[in-house]
């Protein structure tokens, strides 16, 4: 007899494509539907609880449901749902991140980090009057065209480094170049010197697992950008406010023009930005001639979500998750080490990847040779034993300020149970 979650995927496959509406979200032979969250856990439909390090692949950085958070959406849903009009929360949520994030001096919320992205490049297009996009290898900014090449997560899970449906005329308007090789870049640059319009980078790798950045190489990255006239772009829609009470630039001392947020700014509701200076800022409609807009952005119940994490957030102690981030990765490094099982663990803040791979990885290049099998059967082990990760390889794993020592040690324990059966069955 099927249990409630296969038949709920029989349910799905008749109106989504794959039962889903996201591809991370599939793994064979059905993925669990989950009921509600709370703290470091999920629960699934059957009612069994499991300690989360998806975390909505990263916005709930202060745990499911947090209390603050849940008590202000009560309040606000009596007084509706969207008004087409501004709203105070708008302004005093952008004041927190523009205080927070100092280069972005103006900003405009849309629905999603893909929205944030696009219209950034069209922004840094018009600016510049220039074409050419320059992305790195392994890379995601969101699901349009101008950013679907050589990308991570769901394409690298299912084997797509493209996809069919964009112009070609389109492609030939980004070019691609190796994170953490300075040199890639610079050809790059040498090759198109006049036609540069923008780089766009995740400062830190987060969706080919998690690669941070070489010594340097972001530096850079800035120094071409500002030797040629192009706009610098920061992704930081899984960063921004990941790694302290701001964004990774502001651990760098580098001022990109314009960055992206997403994730925790929304405190788990959707949510994008891409701000910056203000006279690339003041180009945007009706300030300017560059069109951008969105029905639901600056919603009133992401805004109130977001500036309730926001508040909490600049409270917290981010050493505390950083430092569970390193005890999981050092035991789950010495654990497969223990057992024979080749594995390397890359983590930063409250970031990390447990990648099936004998070599360092450090670039797309060795990312890819991770063996995804093997991180499948790792995954269903510590899924079986109540621990739910992100269904891919090439997924980041997040830790929240919710994970306490039980949950840790808990996690440390049943991975090593995992590396266990794992040995036992090679």
């Amino acid at each position: 007899m099927a249990g409630k979650s296969e038949s709920l995927f029989r349910e799905s496959l008749k109106v989504f494509p794959s039962g889903v509406n996201s591809p991370v979200r599939y793994y064979r032979p059905y993925p669990e539907f989950i009921k509600k969250a709370h703290g470091p856990y999920i629960e699934d439909v059957e009612g069994k609880r499991y300690i989360d390090y998806c975390l909505g692949f990263g916005p709930m950085i202060l745990g499911h449901s947090p209390n603050n958070v849940v008590e202000k959406l009560k309040d606000k849903l009596a007084d509706g749902f969207i008004y087409g009009a501004p709203t105070q929360m708008e302004a005093d949520l952008g004041k927190k991140i523009s205080a927070a994030i100092p280069s972005i001096e103006k900003m405009r919320f849309t629905n999603s980090g893909t929205e944030a992205t696009m219209h950034a490049i069209r922004l840094a297009r018009a600016y510049t009057g220039k074409n050419i996009i320059l992305k790195f290898d392994g890379a995601y900014h969101g699901s349009h065209d101008y950013v679907l090449q050589k990308m991570g997560s769901g394409g690298l899970t299912f084997g797509i480094s493209s996809s069919p449906g964009i112009p070609g005329e389109v492609s030939a308007t980004v070019v691609v170049g190796k994170f953490n090789d300075e040199d890639s870049v610079r050809r790059i640059f040498s090759s198109f010197r006049s036609k540069i319009a923008a780089v766009i980078v995740e400062p830190v790798l987060g969706n080919v697992g998690v690669i941070p950045p070489a010594d340097g190489f972001l530096k850079s990255i800035e120094e071409q950008c500002r030797n040629e006239g192009a706009i610098l772009i920061f992704d930081e829609v899984i960063t921004g406010f990941r790694f302290n009470f701001g964004g990774y630039q502001n651990l760098t001392g580098i001022k990109p023009d314009l960055t992206i947020l997403g994730k925790i700014i929304g405190g788990g509701l959707p949510v994008g930005l891409f701000g910056g200076r203000n006279d690339i800022m003041d180009m945007v409609a009706p300030s300017g001639p560059v069109y951008e807009g969105g029905t639901f952005s600056g919603n009133p119940l992401t805004m109130i979500a977001g500036y309730e994490t926001l508040s909490e957030l600049s409270q917290k102690d981010y050493a505390v998750i950083t430092k569970n981030t390193e005890k999981i990765a050092t035991s789950a490094s010495e654990s497969a080490s223990n057992y024979g099982v080749q594995v390397n663990v890359n983590c930063i803040g409250s970031m990390f990847t447990i990648f099936f791979n004998s070599n360092r990885v450090d670039s797309y290049e060795t990312a890819i040779k991770s063996n995804s099998d093997s991180f499948m059967k790792f995954f269903r082990i510590a899924k079986e034993n109540g621990i739910y990760l992100p269904p891919s390889q090439f997924e980041s794993n997040f830790v929240s300020f919710a994970h306490g020592t039980a949950e840790i040690e808990k996690t440390m324990e049943i991975f090593d149970t995992a590396f266990k059966e794992m040995r036992m069955s090679l």
